[in-house]
């Protein structure tokens, strides 16, 4: 089980890419804190990535699910420096042994420390592309995109990420 945090989301949407997410071979979530911020909240502000969102969870790319009540989450709830949808992606991912997909390096540490799994949304990219799902040069342009519309990547990581792509294209 994937289970998404809000950035992922967001950036997989402004590109309008969400669609890839129906390749990957497990299902793939959204906390109902999830939902609410990035689709009721987005839709509220005027946000288009907040509807294309919606229209991938009507088309069943994404389930949306409850988070259970357990020692984690309460845990984690008392951790300031995690939002209330980071502490669901995390407390949901433990709690169904799947994986949490965020990209924030604070929210990423702490699963760490927490045994919980993470990927990041450039993960994803490479995977599809490993995988032949996406050519190499279609996971570059998604990348690139992504950055064009505001997703942080360390320039290190970018050199990283074009290196994987490059060796995929060998």
């Amino acid at each position: 089980m994937w289970v998404f945090d809000a950035t992922p989301l967001i950036y997989l949407a402004k590109v309008d890419r969400l669609a890839l997410v129906q390749h990957l071979e497990a299902s793939c979530v959204l906390p109902e804190r999830v939902y609410e911020e990035v689709v009721e909240t987005g839709l509220e502000q005027g946000y288009p990535d907040a509807r294309r969102i919606e229209r991938s969870v009507d088309a069943d790319r994404f389930d949306i699910v409850s988070v259970e009540t357990t020692p984690l989450l309460s845990r984690l709830q008392d951790n300031s420096n995690l939002s209330d949808a980071d502490v669901a992606v995390l407390a949901c991912a433990d709690a169904h042994d799947g994986v949490a997909v965020m990209d924030e390096t604070y929210g990423r540490d702490v699963a760490a420390a927490e045994g919980i799994t993470t990927r990041g949304t450039a993960y994803l990219v490479l995977k599809l592309a490993s995988e032949g799902t996406i050519s190499v040069d279609d996971a570059r342009t998604v990348i690139d995109a992504m950055i064009d519309e505001g997703w942080y990547c360390a320039p290190d990581v970018y050199a990283k990420i074009i290196q994987k792509l490059e060796s995929l294209a060998d």
